[in-house]
């Protein structure tokens, strides 16, 4: 019998310990082009993959994995499932030792430290700090990325723990660079909020008390895709050069011809 490669699934229901799967496929360009389907995806880890999720993986026939995340990330959840034939590269957004404390008190910390630490906006406003950081300090990461999938690496997924923050950064700057509408970009972005899609919260104490309502309330902000926390992102860019094509050609270093290589890869004719 000949085994069929599966469908691309339409919801993160249709795998089992991979969340926020979605290809970016479909999305438009200011010129009218599409995004292709099955040229770019995004995720969370891979860590918990079950054997049936990387068969469909597999399928996907990805050339590229890039893993977002940093060694901290890693020792928490465990490094990608292998999937065969598939390039792992793994391009550390983040400092394992930034913020190290703060995550260590979002596992373990008693209600009186997250009301502190998170309450009052703080939680939304450090999440928005980070989009700005990101952008700012790890142009030569997203650089790095963008060469990339001009050249060879796709199709190619894009994933970090949640598959919102740091993957969805990349993700928006690669559909910058190609020319999708903001609109479109935020659109996409915004999906890592539905419920079922979002990271699975881990507390050391996970009793009703360990994890009452006040205390995920104080945890969503960290947990959820905010339109504030992208418009952050892209305020960033303004603010630090003065423009969206200057941020692509002097942030990133990307040419012409590297942008038109990156719309050929990734763009409906």
């Amino acid at each position: 019998m000949t085994q069929q490669t599966p469908h691309v699934p339409s919801t993160q229901s249709d795998l089992a310990e991979v969340r926020n799967f979605r290809d970016v496929g479909g999305l438009p360009t200011v010129d009218g082009r599409r995004v292709r389907q099955g040229r770019l995806f995004r995720s969370g880890h891979l860590a918990h993959a079950t054997e049936a999720d990387a068969a469909f993986l597999t399928g996907l026939g990805l050339h590229t994995v890039f893993d977002f995340r940093n060694t901290s990330d890693i020792k928490l959840e465990g490094p990608d499932v292998a999937l065969p034939g598939v390039r792992n590269v793994n391009i550390p957004l983040t400092d394992p030792a930034d913020g190290a404390e703060f995550w260590a008190m979002v596992r373990d910390g008693e209600l009186d430290q997250l009301r502190t630490a998170l309450g009052d906006g703080k939680a939304a406003a450090r999440m928005a700090n980070t989009y700005r950081h990101i952008i700012t300090t790890r142009t030569d990461a997203h650089s790095q990325v963008l060469h990339a999938l001009a050249e060879d690496s796709v199709p190619a997924l894009m994933h970090c723990a949640a598959g919102k923050d740091r993957a969805g950064l990349s993700i928006a700057v690669t559909l910058l660079a190609v020319g999708v509408e903001p609109e479109a970009i935020e659109a996409d972005y915004l999906k890592s909020d539905d419920p079922s899609r979002r990271y699975k919260i881990r507390r050391s104490d996970s009793s009703a008390v360990g994890m009452s309502p006040e205390v995920m309330e104080l945890l969503s902000p960290l947990f959820g895709a905010r339109t504030d926390y992208l418009a952050a992102a892209f305020d960033a860019i303004e603010q630090t050069w003065g423009s969206t094509e200057t941020y692509l050609a002097e942030g990133l270093k990307l040419s012409p011809e590297t942008r038109e290589r990156l719309r050929a890869q990734l763009l409906t004719d």
